[in-house]
């Protein structure tokens, strides 16, 4: 068989026997640089921009997103935020949904879906999003339209300072979403389409 002059092969590049078991992993390297916020949120901008997003800073989220839903519908996610900012009691919105049917036909008929985000990454303008009875991910991937909300100082630099407060994903919640950008693909001729797999607008709203 192929397999075992393979395998030989590895383990003589590696200096190893057959017997010899295997060392222990190296280290974790995490490397958290040290980026003042104002320049975390610009870079988070840039980047979203530079995917085909939409983000801004603002202090009235309420006035903004009440402006941009005029004549269109929406379902909010149940974030706490959400409601003290008063965006669930704006009109059009519905939000408190807790029944997993309701939810997904609200998702599917909406123009807009608002969540919030619990984290977000300047280095690469990603949304860090986790999944819980507050959040449920069919808000952020069903409607065509995702407006997330983020709170400043939730922008981190990156995914190693992500790994350093959320250092075990798993203890805390079946699904962590990265999201970057409108959903995009490409074809054979790379042809890129948006909107296929997910929302084909983002807009995100740093508040």
């Amino acid at each position: 068989m192929a397999r075992d002059p393979i395998l030989h092969r590895i383990r003589t590049a590696l200096g190893r026997s057959a017997e010899q078991p295997a060392s222990d992993p190296p280290p974790v390297r995490l490397r958290i640089p040290t980026v003042p916020m104002e320049a975390r949120i610009a870079s988070m901008i840039t980047r979203i921009e530079a995917l085909a997003g939409k983000a801004a800073e603002t202090a009235d989220p309420c006035g903004v997103l009440a402006e941009m839903l005029e004549g269109k519908t929406a379902v909010a996610s149940n974030a706490p935020c959400l409601a003290e900012w008063g965006i669930t009691s704006l009109p059009g919105i519905r939000s408190g949904i807790t029944d997993r049917e309701e939810l997904r036909a609200l998702c599917a008929t909406a123009d807009v879906g608002i969540t919030a985000a619990d984290y977000a990454l300047a280095d690469t303008g990603s949304l860090v999003m986790i999944s819980s009875p507050q959040e449920a991910r069919l808000i952020s991937l069903l409607p065509p339209a995702h407006i997330a909300l983020v709170p400043r100082d939730r922008i981190l630099t990156g995914l190693d300072e992500l790994l350093t407060v959320l250092p075990d994903p798993a203890r805390v919640t079946s699904s962590m979403v990265l999201i970057t950008g409108p959903s995009r693909t490409a074809d054979i001729e790379q042809i890129l389409v948006r909107g296929v797999h997910g929302p084909g607008q983002i807009i995100v709203w740093i508040v």
